[in-house]
This record gives structure tokens, sequence and C-alpha cells, in this order.
């Protein structure tokens, strides 16, 4: 174990099976529970009834979290669940970070997935435990299982007043078989979910003991800094690098050789400097004399991009969604309108940059510590890169300074174990800030053209969209244009009562690795989707908050599929898990009664508001803005209401929300990947730009609706709708419409 890793306990696959007594995977359960007793002798013992928890002889519970923290509170959030179920203190409750392992089932930290997917699963471990200690309890006391409760840490029977805690009980349990089926608890006996609980990480957050990627430091270990061809597809031409190991501390120069094709997960290649500290690595690395071939892409400009997607969706693409007869219904209107919208690559650009630390051990077996998403999917990366079994690979997973999707790509993970492979000693990778921004997996750039009528009465009836932007899977295969998975997020998933509606993808290549970021699509459908229906608001001369009522239409369940879209909402079945107008509906009615909608505001100040489904949560956003005279445009405040369903810790759903208020905000000022000649231009914070303190809203509101519903997701949910808003307070302050992101672009004066 690494004592340079404080405030995190690190396990290793073997280490752990080896002190749990385990021999194909699970975990165990034994403790002790002061104050109860019984005239029976009982056997010790371990109890093991799934891979999520051990319950210690000590009386201590330590739950197993399999997903990554990374400022999301999820450590707390499983712990919460497992341990409400279980009917564990609280105060006897320990944390322990999974290692990447298939026995954990889906690890991937992604998509706002940990919860409203794993929900069931969560609640079921923690039942498990509890209904088989109850039935040990039962068989002790030779009483009906039914006549005793699990609370509190021990099982009670309250016929005769007898109770045994939970530790006394594990020995006895073990002898047990595991139950096909155990039921639930009711939600109001929760103890823990649903309510505000502090995170577990927390102190260590704030105290500064937490340990990430980044902190990671094992003996003897080399540091490594990368220099990567600026154009992805390039290939190394020649290296001089004499300067390079005539520098203090540099140990060694190594050639990583060239990126795949399609790039995939797998490194990009390069030239790595290896030394004794951080510092030498770096100037080492300034100082190689590299020559590139840049190759296909290195024709790649943005700006010239930009004319060629919007000239792609003003031309016919493939229908993925069709309604009534979108071209009659435009020909016989009052009133229509057309708009084009335009948003560019932006870069996640987590405050800690992508870190591992690699080692290859005497056996030939490969230990790694990372700052990582998806640890299963950094295991079989590794391997491959090594040429060794999964099994041979483990992923230690640290805590992530932010993530947004970059850190579910082991790229980096696999640069560091190779060159630990050919150095023979353990090696760190750190990207730095440039590297991050510059060779990342870029969220894709978007035009989107739309379409729309009213009638004489103000009421839409026609809407036709037209979306282009290079897709995700190009990064995984031959791609020229959107995907279904993508088209689901934010598109084609339209919860507009309109009769008459057509929405087609158009072409669009890949010329940098294109991965996701927050919410995904639906950062760029959102934005247009919103804005459009704003406008369509103003062209009939309503209220825009009651014309988005009114668009949304009855209480109804929504299924695109009935209008003959291919749906694949990246995982989540569409017809398990339709639109609920009603629930998006009701997150814009508060969010415009937080704001205190229709109210009269100062001269240069408007109001706007948008309303977005995605990954399950509805959100909807108003926002306050101001522009003065000479166009300094200030976000005032922020109000967003949020369904989510089911909430385990309404603190961690508030600063989600909040964060997400920033996140977008800042993705709609300033968020901005622009390239030259196939390289990305932006490289540090001072041309790729989050916003300032002095830039933030005096205030963020949040409120959470309650609901009884499945758990949605959270993390992504709440930055969709922010872009629009924002968008749609400028034109009510200003009368100008923005179509084109990011506003710091924009002229508002």
């Amino acid at each position: 174990m690494n004592d340079a890793i404080k405030g995190i306990r690190l396990v290793t696959r073997r280490e752990f099976i080896r002190n749990t007594g385990l021999a194909g995977g699970g975990l165990i359960l034994a403790a002790h529970f002061s104050g109860c007793s019984t005239d029976q002798e009982l056997p010790g013992g371990d109890f093991a009834p799934n891979v999520y928890v051990n319950l210690l002889e000590s009386g201590d519970v330590e739950i197993v979290c399999h997903r990554s923290e990374m400022g999301q509170g999820i450590r707390t959030s499983v712990l919460q669940v497992i341990a409400d179920e279980m009917e564990a203190d609280w105060d006897r409750v320990k944390l322990l970070q999974a290692t990447g392992d298939a026995k954990y089932g889906d690890q991937n930290t992604d998509g706002s997935t940990s919860i409203r997917k794993q929900f069931d699963l969560l609640r079921n471990a923690g039942a498990v435990a509890r209904h088989m200690l109850v039935l040990a309890a039962a068989e002790v006391w030779g009483v009906p299982a039914s006549e005793c409760i699990g609370q509190n840490h021990a099982v009670h029977h309250a016929a005769s007043g007898r109770s045994l805690g939970y530790g006394e009980l594990a020995g006895q349990a073990a002898t047990l078989s595991l139950p096909e089926k155990v039921e639930f608890k009711s939600p109001e006996d929760y103890r823990y979910i649903g309510k505000p609980m502090d995170t577990v990480d927390g102190m260590a957050f704030t105290v500064g003991s937490a340990a990430f990627g980044i902190d990671t430091v094992l003996p003897g270990m080399l540091y490594a800094s990368i220099e990567r061809c600026p154009v992805v597809g390039g290939t190394l031409v020649s290296v001089d690098d004499t300067a390079t190991r005539a520098i203090a501390g540099v140990v060694d120069v190594i050639q990583l050789g060239d990126g795949t094709s399609p790039p995939v997960f797998n490194p990009l290649g390069g030239v790595a400097v290896l030394a004794s500290n951080t510092w030498s690595a770096q100037k080492g690395r300034e100082a190689l004399n590299i020559k590139w071939d840049l190759g296909a892409n290195a024709s790649y400009d943005s700006d010239a991009y930009r004319e060629q997607l919007e000239s792609s969706v003003h031309n016919e693409g493939s229908v993925v969604l069709s309604r009534g007869d979108v071209d009659a219904a435009l020909s016989g209107a009052a009133k229509t309108l057309e708009a084009t919208y335009y948003a560019p690559h932006l870069s996640q650009a987590p405050m800690e940059p992508p870190a591992a630390v690699a080692r290859i051990n005497a056996d030939g077996t490969c230990e790694v510590w990372a700052c990582t998403q998806d640890p299963q999917t950094a295991q079989g990366v590794v391997a491959g890169a090594l040429g060794i079994e999964p099994a041979q690979v483990t992923i230690n997973v640290t805590l992530l300074g932010g993530a947004f999707g970059r850190k579910s790509k082991p790229d980096f993970i696999a640069e560091a174990a190779l060159l630990a492979k050919k150095a023979g000693k353990p090696v760190k990778v750190t990207w730095t800030r440039e590297d991050d921004i510059r060779h990342g997996y870029f969220h894709s750039v978007s035009a989107q053209y739309l379409r729309g009528s009213i009638d004489a009465d103000g009421k839409v009836t026609a809407w036709h969209q037209r979306t282009a932007f290079p897709s995700i899977n190009s990064t995984f295969g031959p791609s020229d244009g959107p995907g279904g998975g993508e088209l689901g997020l934010g598109c084609i998933d339209n919860p507009y009562a309109i009769e008459n509606m057509k929405i087609e993808s158009c072409k669009a290549a890949a010329h940098v690795r294109i991965g996701w970021l927050r919410s995904v699509s639906n950062v760029y459908h959102a934005f247009a989707a919103s804005s459009f229906a704003d406008e369509l608001a103003h062209l009939a001369g309503r209220d825009a908050k009651d014309f988005l009522l009114e668009l949304i239409g009855p209480d109804r369940h929504v299924n695109p599929a009935d209008s003959g879209a291919e749906y694949d909402n990246y995982g989540h079945d569409i017809a398990e898990h339709p639109i609920d107008t009603a629930r998006l509906k009701g997150v814009l009615a508060e969010a415009a009664k937080m704001a205190d909608w229709g109210r009269t505001l100062p001269a240069g100040h408007g109001l706007g508001i948008a309303v977005h489904r995605s990954f399950l949560g509805y959100v909807a956003t108003a926002a306050e803005v101001s522009v003065s005279d000479t166009g300094e445009l200030k976000v005032e405040e922020l109000w967003t209401a949020v369904d989510a369903g089911t909430v385990v810790n309404p603190d961690r759903v508030r600063a989600q929300m909040e964060g997400a208020g920033i996140f977008g905000m800042s993705l709609a000022m300033h968020g901005q990947i622009t390239a030259k000649a196939g390289a990305i231009v932006q490289g540090n914070f001072n041309s790729y730009r989050v916003i300032r303190m002095s830039e933030a809203p005096k205030a963020i509101n949040v409120h959470i609706i309650p609901s009884q519903a499945k758990p949605c997701g959270v993390g992504e949910p709440g930055v969709p709708p922010v872009a629009p808003a924002i968008c749609n307070a400028i034109f009510a302050a200003t009368g100008k419409r923005v179509r084109e992101l990011p506003l710091r672009n924009v002229k508002l004066a």
C-alpha cells in the first residue's frame, strides 16, 4: 500500500481477496454489537452475502464504492443506499474504494448512471445482508423470522425483548443460503436515503488531505512528460534528443510510436522524456527537436469547417423522425421562421488534468493508480497495450479532481503503463494543462437549422430541424455524421405537441478526437431547440413561459419511436422511460415561479427560461441578465427546478445543479476550441476561459421537486437549459437574438 496516498484506502484485488477469504469474489460481513447478548454460544466467522458489504468482527461495516468520486458525492450516496437498506449504524460505516473488477458490474461513472441505473442493485446489497441477519437471529432464537426485525445495527424480537448485534450473528448468517428475492424498505422508513448528509470525503477535501491521481508517488518512480503530434493522425518523422539528454535529472527519452486509426482509447503516441522530477521532464521535453508528418488533418480549420457544417444543414439530410406533413404546414402557415444555430468544439478541462502511475511487477503483472472514471475499460486498454490479460492488470481508483467525461478515456493510463514497461521502473504521467486542452477528446462542434410556422391563433403548426456534427462514433470507427445515440440526446426526443414534425441528420466528418462531455449532445441540441421555441413565442406575440407550456402540450408520455425514430439514448429504454410531459411542465412552472416570472425589471435587464429532459432528469432554468449600453453582459441570477425522481442526497443534487449553472455559463459565455492548420489554438485558461468569480451570479437558486419516481440522472441534466435561458434573457433585455456560442464572440451593443 502506498503510504503517500492518504485519505483513501487503496487495496489490490489480490490483497482484497486474501484478506476476506474469498475464492470467487464477494465481500465479508462480521461484527460485534455491544449491549446485546444471548444465552446461546454463537459461531464466529465472516459473512459474505455480496460484493459490496463487509461486516467486520469489530462491528464496523465496510461498504465498497465501485464508482469513481469526482466531486459529485457518489461515495456518500452509495453508502447511504446500502447502509439504509442494511439498517446499519452510520457511525459504524466505513468506505472502501473498489479496484477495477468485473465482479462489481458496471463501474463506468458516466452518463449520470450511478444511482439511476443501480439504485435497486445497491438497495439489494443492503437488503440481502439485513434479511440474512434476521434469518440468523430467528434460527438462534427458534422463532419465526416474521417476528424479527433488523434495525439500527441489530436484530430485535419484540415479543421476548431480545436483541442481537449484527456482528454476533455474522457466523450464523454465513451458514445460510442466499435468498432469491428480498423486500426493500418502504420509503417512509428510510433513515439515510433522501436525507442531506455530509460527504464522507468532505473533511479530506477541506483540509487538503484528499489524494488524487496527480498526488500518487511510488518509490523509485520516474516522471514523464510527453510531446505529441499537434495534429491528430500525424506521425513522427525524426527526433533529436541530444539537448534533452544533457539536462540534469533526465533519465531517458522513449518513443511511444504513432497513434492508431481509429484512435479509440489508445495513446496518441509521441516522444516521452523520463526524469527524476517533473521539472526536468518538462524542460527536457521543451528541448526536443522533432519533425512531424502532420497527416491528413493538417488542413483542418475550424472557421472553414463551420461553413461546411452550416452548408450541410441547409441541404437535405437523412430523415430520422417524421410525423404529419411539415412542408404543407409551412406553405399554408400565417407566419414562418427559420434560424441557424452554431456551437463550437469544447474541452472538458477538469481542474486536475489526466494523471496516472504504473508499475510493472516482477511477475509481469501491472498495477496502476489513476484518476479514472472507468477502471474496467482502463484495465482492458492497459492489458491490450502491454500484451497481457486484463486479470493481470490492477487499476486502483484515486479521487478525481473533476472529469466531465474526459477521464473515462484511459489513453493517459496506457501511456504510463507502456513507459513503465520500457523503463523498468514505476512511471508517472501527468498531462499539462496545455496537453489536456490541445490533445483531448473534444465535445463535438454543431450546426443546426430550424424552420417553424404558426397559424393565425399563434399555435405552432410545423417544426423542421436539421442537425450536423462529427460523431463520437468516429473515435471508434468510420463515421460521417451523427450517431443514433447522440440524436436521442435532445433532438429526436422532442417533447413538443406539434402535429407536423420532421428531423434530419446531416453529414459531418471528424478531424479531431471526439468524446463525451457533461450532457453530451444535449448541450447544443437544447441550445438550438430552446432558443427557437423562444423565437416562435416572440413571433406569436406570446409570453415565453406560457407559450412553452402550451408547446409541450397536454399531460402524456412521449415515445419518439411512435414517429419513426430509432432511439438509443445511451442505454436507457425510451419505451420503459418515455418523456413525461407533466413532469417537464412541472419544473418549467416551478422555475418561473422561483424567478417571479413577469415582474417588472430595470432597464437593460431581461428574464429568459428554458426546459430540457436528459438522462431521465427534468430541469428548467430561468436566468436574469443585464446588458450595459456598451454591451457588457452580466448574469445576475439563476433559478433552477429539478425533478430527479427519488433523491438519495438532496445536498448533492443541489450542489450538482449549482455546479451545472457555473459549468453551463462557462460553456455559453466562453467555451470555444478552434483549430488552425489542424492544431488546436487554445492551450490554458487564459485562452480557454471558464467563469471567473467576478462573473458568477449573485445566486444560483435550486428547488428539488419531491418525487417517488425512479431515480433520474443528476450530474448532467442541469447543464443543457443554462445557455438557452441566458440567450433568451439577452433577447428580453436587448431585442437581439443570439444564435451562436460562445457569447464572448457576440456583440450585444
